[in-house]
């Protein structure tokens, strides 16, 4: 196993530098090496400079002493500006504490000392007390984390006052989560720095144990937790709910937990790799998108911990593809501050809890940093992702995913049979039917991408609400929801190629309610969109405008096809395809569909091989 990092011995004994002396420039950007790393041409010079210009950007928005960084944006969070400000500085000090720089160190001590002096007034310094703003919890675990991590070089050298504020502020950290999802593992995360400083020993271990028992009850198998007690799956999987236990076991030198949590990490890898475009984006699906390349630190965090199922070329080449993807795309202002949006500011992406100092979460996508210069993840020649070598089409485990890749564009599909929104609702991240690596979802509600909807008699369309899993294999999910009253409909999406078949037979609806069937939301300069009519509709396509999306600021137009019911039971067919390759043939030529009864098809597609799809083979119950 690994040594943890703070385990090993200091390479040299050079002291912080003082808070007062000068700063030091930003790094300037390192030469491409496009033979180490032939895909991204980046090597650690390029994240060590990435991380120190991050990390100056900020520098002109602390307080006084530094112990808030009050970022500008274009709203504060739910909670307020002074828990902003405090997320500004937990989340920037993670950053500096996996950069391990002694000068951005100092600053960030004397912010612990500053915040910590006379916390819950209304000081320049003072940090917010988590009684009276919960959001300060989450802001913790990045401030016990960046603590672990440098303990010889910031907490050992703290005069001992200093450190009795610090872990009075962070001792509240340890009671029962007040939000009951991932939050439990921010106490866990407080905990485990305690831990090992030998403070409050007996009770940081109760609340380790406490934290893991909790997400224990989520854990669904093949490397997936749900995100509470919903069904909600996301990019949170693997860099918060992993993350955050095995990086705990790794830290703590504990090998029984890490045992137990290690071959989980490797389980979700095997999945989290195909999630990635081969320009580097990974599928935006779910919340607090705006953490952006924070998703490149699960992959990280295997090689540091051993329990991955990537080699190191291709742990390098996903991670430096994430980060490269974001900071090309204007991920950071002209003064190189990241932003609260996508690739630039885009503010149907936020949350409520979305502050200034958030995007900063994408700090952990420098974990990387923890693994030597000489570790074979920075010296090994990066090698392709999934997504360049082969088409390919799997599904995730029990979550009711699809994923669907092409080699020939490197473009990335993910087909939603399964994931909820937490807290329920309609939230775009999480309710449409599928996303993509360069698509939306639209930030309108109607007409939505990707959505089967039936229309009311005043022409506004049914959401889809929560999806039950109904079931997968090697080429297809399906799902049922219910979008009105004593109406059901069982969904199917099968995938080959570009090709994707969506199925959707609608239970008890009244005779005659129109239906439609969107497709991919695209801009005139992205890849391009299709749908067919195949049965159940009438003939011909529709184009709807749909608004901006994420992936860029001008309109989008969706393709949509439209029919009515018959019956007690109708089946509806289409065939879909989102594609960036040149000049790409019709969608209908990718597959013959015969509907060979009233619940089941014959898939044939352009290669020869065949698909059958039966409803029988599903639940029909409530």
């Amino acid at each position: 196993m690994p040594t943890p990092p703070e385990k090993r011995e200091p390479t040299a004994a050079t002291p912080a530098a003082p808070a007062t002396a000068a700063p030091a420039a930003p790094a300037t950007a390192a030469p491409e090496d496009r033979v180490l790393s032939p895909y991204t041409g980046w090597t650690r010079a390029h994240w060590e400079g990435a991380a120190d210009r991050l990390l100056h950007a900020v520098r002109p928005h602390a307080s006084p002493r530094g112990g808030l960084i009050d970022l500008p944006g274009p709203r504060p969070s739910l909670s307020g500006p002074r828990s902003d400000g405090l997320e500004g500085y937990a989340r920037t000090f993670l950053l500096a504490g996996l950069l391990g720089d002694d000068a951005h160190l100092a600053r960030y001590a004397e912010g612990l000392a500053a915040g910590t002096e006379r916390p819950g007034t209304d000081g320049p310094d003072s940090w917010p007390l988590m009684g009276a703003t919960r959001q300060a919890v989450v802001e913790s675990a990045s401030v016990a984390l960046a603590l672990r991590l440098t303990r010889s070089r910031v907490w050992d050298r703290l005069d001992d006052r200093v450190r009795q504020r610090a872990v009075d502020w962070l001792l509240p950290a340890l009671g029962p989560s007040p939000v009951d999802n991932n939050w439990w593992l921010f106490g866990l995360t407080v905990a485990g720095f305690l831990q090992d400083a030998g403070i409050e020993t007996d009770r940081a271990a109760a609340t380790i144990e406490r934290s893991l028992d909790r997400i224990e009850e989520w854990w669904l198998g093949e490397g997936w937790y749900s995100d509470g007690d919903n069904r909600a799956f996301d990019h949170y999987n693997a860099w918060a709910l992993h993350f955050y236990p095995v990086l705990h076991a790794h830290l703590a030198g504990d090998r029984a937990l890490l045992d137990r949590y290690g071959p989980r990490l490797r389980a979700q890898l095997d999945a989290h790799v195909h999630l990635f475009d081969s320009n580097g984006a990974p599928v935006p699906y779910g919340r607090s998108l705006t953490y952006r390349f924070a998703a490149a630190a699960a992959p990280w965090l295997g090689a540091l911990t051993g329990h991955t199922p990537l080699t190191p070329g291709a742990t390098r080449r996903l991670a430096s593809g994430a980060l490269r993807y974001f900071l090309d795309r204007g991920a950071t202002d002209p003064r190189g501050r990241l932003t609260l949006g996508w690739h630039g500011p885009y503010e149907p992406v936020l949350q409520s809890y979305s502050g200034p100092g958030s995007p900063y979460w994408a700090s952990k996508g420098f974990l990387g940093l923890l693994l030597p210069a000489g570790h074979p993840v920075w010296t090994a020649k990066e090698e392709p992702l999934p997504a360049e070598r082969a088409d390919a089409v799997r599904p995730l485990g029990p979550t009711g995913l699809l994923v669907q890749s092409t080699a020939a564009d490197g473009l990335v599909r993910l087909h939603n049979h399964g994931s909820n929104p937490v807290g329920g609702g309609d939230d775009p991240g999480y309710a449409r039917h599928a996303y993509s690596t360069r698509t939306g979802p639209t930030t309108a509600p109607d007409p939505a991408d990707n959505h089967f909807a039936l229309l009311r008699p005043d022409g506004t369309a049914t959401v889809r609400g929560p999806a039950d899993p109904l079931g997968s294999g090697p080429d297809r999910a399906a799902s049922r929801h219910t979008p009105l009253p004593g109406v059901r409909v069982l969904s199917a999406t099968l995938a080959h190629g570009r090709a994707e078949v969506r199925a959707h037979l609608v239970l008890g609806a009244p005779e005659g309610t129109p239906v439609r069937q969107t497709g991919w939301a695209t801009h005139t300069d992205g890849p391009v969109s299709q749908v067919h009519p195949v049965h159940g509709y009438r003939p011909g396509v529709t184009e709807l405008p749909t608004g901006a999306t994420l992936q860029g600021a001008g309109p989008t137009r969706t393709p949509a096809v439209h029919g009515r019911t018959s019956g007690a039971e109708t089946l509806f067919v289409a065939l879909v395809s989102l594609t960036a390759e040149p000049a790409p043939g019709p969608v209908a030529t990718l597959a013959t569909v015969q509907v060979t009864g009233p619940r089941t098809l014959r898939v044939t597609w352009r290669d020869g091989t065949t698909a059958d799809l039966s409803y029988d083979d599903f639940d029909h119950g409530p």
